[in-house]
């Protein structure tokens, strides 16, 4: 009998590609805890998607894999998994030299994924609540953040009546019901109090909602945006580095349209959009079980090819989501054989899918690993190893806001360029995990310089 190694283990199992990453699962480190005790070989299998569809597979072809290998009567292996963080932005350094911390995440949370749309009435609260639940069901560790400061549901649609308490740090403790820690301004005001905020004031709570929560540890942190493309939904891309959204939809022409304004917020921001959710995509009649479609067919789905980004399902109209929303029970826990219930479990996969996936793809992506301010430049230090310098006056003179850049033609509105010794760099601010913001000593301070647009800079130095 030839004797079983570990590398004869892993070559084996190389051979084997994870459903949602698409590399093998050796090189992506899914493969743990080898024991060999020959006839016998076991090991576990780590997956990053709590609710992977391909687990039962990927074990049996794991098993067969493994009994191929000389001297290997029986495989044992288990499944499991362990949802992965998002990158966390890098630390920078003002001119000067002192330490400066980027935009973070809630101490514990893994993930944060924001729920958008482009207009109200959509189903957007609907299907940020049963989108929670089920990923709960998967045996993740899920928060709601409700963010619609004017119009909070989330504490309706969980039959929640009592007011958050505070921690010893005089954190808000978030309720829970189904599984979910939830957060609301609807918890914190009457009935009958409507909530008239400023924009200022608004941005000001969302923030608070999420350094100021004991949300603890999460696998994933849904938000409940406000409809629309405001000062909100602006301050969460620009404070929290959000590891992807979803818009909601309906498949009328107009709600699309809308809801394209509302996915191209985050491309700016380079926010990963995971996905569009069709919400009221058809009627199923409880006679003959036929669809009908109301509205339109496939306006989601269509959306979703035009625009190059993944179309994660359809969820059917029910008077039951109505009426479950109303008795504080999504319909997930309600009827969770129902048909809208099945749609959300099958869509909670694939969020979860898409979270591994940007999250894979975020941490291979070129971003910077250490940004320090100088007397008279920035130098980056980018993760790849690569080392760049950038001369303040021309940063300056490459400003790209809308001041500097006419925003149609794109053609620089200065024609007279700023000399080095008329302004310095007085201030370096994160932008969310994608730019910086610099404040020059001449006043000016509108320019948000992404990653992308330093990759471009830097070689445009190299070429003059």
């Amino acid at each position: 009998m030839s004797e079983v190694t570990e590398e004869a283990v892993l070559e084996k199992l190389s051979s084997l590609h994870d459903p949602d990453l698409g590399r093998d699962i050796v090189s992506l480190g899914f493969v743990k805890n080898v024991r060999i005790c020959a006839p016998i070989v076991s090991c576990d299998i780590e997956l990053a998607n709590p609710a992977s569809t391909g687990r039962d597979r990927m074990q049996q072809e794991a098993e067969a894999a493994l009994r191929e290998i000389p001297g290997v009567d029986q495989a044992n292996v288990k499944m499991t998994w362990a949802v992965t963080a998002s990158p966390a932005p890098s630390q920078r350094v003002l001119p000067g030299g002192q330490a400066m911390p980027a935009p973070q995440k809630p101490p514990g949370v893994k993930n944060l994924i924001a729920v958008a749309s482009g207009k109200g009435g959509v189903g957007k609260s609907t299907v940020a609540a049963n989108l929670a639940v089920a990923l709960r069901e998967t045996g993740a560790l899920v928060g709601l953040c409700d963010a619609d400061v004017y119009g909070p549901s989330q504490g309706t649609m969980f039959g929640l009546t009592d007011r958050p308490e505070a921690d010893a740090e005089k954190r808000l403790i978030p309720l829970e019901s189904h599984g979910v820690r939830i957060m609301s301004m609807g918890l914190l005001t009457s009935k009958e109090t409507p909530v008239i905020w400023r924009g200022p004031m608004a941005t000001k709570l969302i923030q608070q909602f999420l350094s100021g929560v004991a949300w603890g540890e999460l696998d994933y942190l849904v938000i409940d945006l406000p409809p629309g493309t405001g000062d909100v939904q602006l301050t969460l891309t620009q404070s929290v580095p959000l590891t992807g959204a979803v818009i909601v939809t309906t498949p009328q022409v107009v709600a699309r349209t809308i809801a394209e304004k509302g996915l191209r917020m985050f491309q700016p921001v380079s926010v990963p959009v995971l996905g569009v959710i069709e919400n009221m995509s058809y009627y199923i009649c409880s006679h003959c079980e036929e669809k009908t479609f109301i509205f339109r067919e496939g306006g989601g789905k269509q959306m979703s090819e035009e625009l190059g980004i993944p179309f994660l399902g359809g969820i059917p109209i029910d008077p039951e989501v109505v009426l479950a929303g109303d008795e504080g029970v999504p319909i997930v826990s309600r009827n969770p054989s129902s048909p809208a219930a099945l749609a959300y479990r099958e869509i909670a996969s694939k969020v979860a899918s898409a979270v591994a996936r940007a999250n894979f793809e975020s941490g291979s992506a070129i971003h910077p690993k250490e940004m320090i301010g100088e007397a008279r430049e920035l130098r980056i230090v980018w993760n790849d190893g690569s080392e760049a310098a950038y001369p303040y006056d021309f940063l300056r003179n490459h400003c790209p806001c809308a001041i500097c850049v006419d925003e149609w033609t794109g053609k620089r509105r200065s024609l007279i360029l700023l000399l080095p010794s008329n302004f310095r760099a007085m201030k370096i601010d994160p932008v969310g995990n994608y730019a910086i913001q610099i404040s020059w000593s001449d006043g000016h301070n509108s320019g948000i310089y992404s990653f992308r647009l330093l990759k471009e800079l830097e070689e445009l130095r190299k070429k003059t």
